[in-house]
């Protein structure tokens, strides 16, 4: 099968349910087997390996279907939220995502290259560009934000210590990040 042949319906949902467990099995422990992933997601070996050969391409692959989420998740706030409440549940989902490639370091060290998380930087920047620019359309985001500097300013959310108060923490510093952001 070819990465452009479209999948059968049962096929794609074998496959974004090997990816959700992937993601847990593999933060708890980066010993995994693929063979108990298989097992956890409710198909067997072959399934698992039709769709992901090796390790590797198993672990880019919930590299790749998570970053497509976050990049899904911005348009969709947009479509249900004011832009300046999007902006800000986009960014506590993107903190989320960072702790967990953090679990996940030695995994993806191991089995990705630079050129990977570069190729997904852009399309990032374009979701937080998306944001902003909806939040300058309605007058609630400062004008003139530049993404990168957005983004270098909330790297707070994924430095905080995990413990009891995470994430009350996390939620008093994103109220400061914001009220910066805020138009007025």
């Amino acid at each position: 099968m070819t990465q452009h042949e479209p999948l059968r319906a049962d096929a794609r949902q074998n496959r974004d349910r090997i990816l959700e467990v992937a993601r847990d099995a593999l933060l708890e422990s980066a010993d995994a087997s693929l063979n108990s992933i298989a097992k956890k997601a409710g198909v067997g070996p072959g399934t698992l390996y039709r769709h992901f050969p090796n390790r590797e391409a198993l672990v880019l692959a919930v590299y790749r279907h998570d970053v497509q989420q976050l990049l899904d998740y911005a348009p969709a706030l947009l479509e249900t939220r004011p832009p300046l409440d999007a902006l800000r549940l986009w960014f506590e989902r993107l903190a989320h995502y960072v702790r967990i490639k953090h679990g996940l370091a030695d995994v993806l060290h191991a089995a990705t290259s630079e050129d990977l998380v570069g190729r997904s930087y852009g399309p990032i920047m374009g979701a937080v560009a998306l944001l902003l620019r909806a939040g300058e359309e309605d007058g609630t985001i400062r004008t003139g934000l530049v993404p990168d500097d957005v983004v270098l300013l909330m790297g707070f959310l994924w430095r905080i210590d995990p413990g009891p108060d995470q994430s009350a923490r996390a939620s008093r510093m994103l109220d400061l990040a914001m009220a910066g952001l805020r138009a007025g």
